[in-house]
């Protein structure tokens, strides 16, 4: 949670919040600027809308070919080291309908359609469908995002606006020149943003494979630890790490929030099993987690209207008298966030 800047919130600006924290998964075009606000004392979400118009931050497949927030700097290394990860994902869905295009083919004719005008994936499917008849337009536009690093441009993703997902060729978004990271350099970035951890943890996170190699040849310059069940834990020397008893305050996660969603065992956030609170088949949404004391104890959700803004909170077990003061709390200054100005109202479904 520390270096997640949930312990307590950051003084961080968001550049360097973003490089610590390992960037932001935000595929949703809103609802990651709630995981800003738990981490930042005093975010502004307009900030972070002036960045993304400005090219300076910016929403693209990363890490699990999942979108994410990073800087331009970190885009410009990251997605060059991560097309593999991104292609294999790609080829897994859409392999066989793409089977036989020529690559260097295919990118010219998606950055000559891309300079006439940014596309969603599959408008820019029917538009290389041209050059490629017969073809399924769906898997056109995806092998080209996976093999052109493609950036999503506002106003999708600014703050109270939004726009259709449509894309352009990285370079012709961002200054700066790609360059070659290593498998080293995103190792040690992953375990300043979520260590101790262990290769399989990275892995997970980043969807890159032979990480136990990568531990090896950095293990003298690591220490490492042991968890509960015999693991090997890997850590940079330096890195903060809390007295276990630190009091760890209530705070309300994103929908696809990185403390969730980057290491093989999820159980040191997670020990509830989210299908037994009716998530799958009968809520169809990925829930919004809430943390009490460190562990995610409930899911969340906003409800707003002109007049009235009310958060529903769903605890998984009893909650002390403490805790739901303190969810009550922090729960209006979510809602001044999400909407000020209306009345509001905190349940406890």
């Amino acid at each position: 949670m520390d270096r997640q800047l949930l312990l307590s919130r950051s003084s961080l600006g968001l550049r360097d919040a973003l490089v610590q924290v390992g960037g932001l998964q935000a595929q949703e075009a809103q609802s990651w600027y709630v995981g800003l606000w738990s981490r930042l004392a005093g975010y502004d979400p307009g900030e972070t809308s002036a960045l993304l118009a400005d090219a300076e931050i910016v929403r693209l497949a990363l890490m699990r070919n999942t979108i994410h927030l990073v800087t331009a700097e970190d885009a410009l290394w990251l997605r060059p080291l991560l097309d593999r990860v991104i292609d294999r994902s790609t080829m897994g869905a859409f392999g066989r309908d793409v089977s036989g295009i020529d690559h260097d083919e295919l990118v010219a004719a998606a950055r000559e359609a891309l300079a006439q005008k940014p596309m969603m994936f599959r408008e820019l499917g029917r538009a290389l469908a041209e050059r490629f008849p017969g073809r399924d337009v769906t898997a056109l536009g995806y092998a080209a995002r996976a093999w052109l690093p493609m950036a999503q441009l506002p106003p999708r993703g600014l703050w109270g606006r939004s726009g259709r997902p449509v894309h352009v060729p990285l370079d012709m978004w961002v200054k700066g020149t790609p360059r070659a990271g290593t498998p080293d350099e995103l190792f040690l970035r992953y375990l300043a943003a979520f260590g101790p951890a262990t290769p399989a943890d990275c892995r997970q996170w980043s969807g890159l494979t032979r990480l136990g190699e990568v531990a090896e040849r950095l293990r003298p310059q690591l220490i490492t630890f042991e968890d509960p069940n015999g693991r090997e834990l890997f850590d940079l020397p330096g890195a903060p790490r809390p007295d276990p008893d630190t009091p760890a305050p209530v705070r309300f996660l994103s929908d696809f929030d990185n403390l969730l969603l980057s290491h093989a065992d999820r159980t040191r956030v997670v020990d509830v099993d989210y299908t037994t609170q009716g998530f799958g088949n009968a809520i169809p949404e990925q829930p919004r987690s809430l943390l009490v004391d460190g562990f995610v104890t409930a899911t969340w959700r906003p409800t707003i209207d002109r007049e009235r803004a009310t958060l529903t909170v769903r605890p998984f077990r009893r909650l002390t008298t403490a805790e739901r003061t303190e969810i009550e709390t922090e729960g209006a200054a979510l809602l001044d966030f999400l909407a000020p100005a209306r009345r509001q109202d905190v349940r406890f479904a």
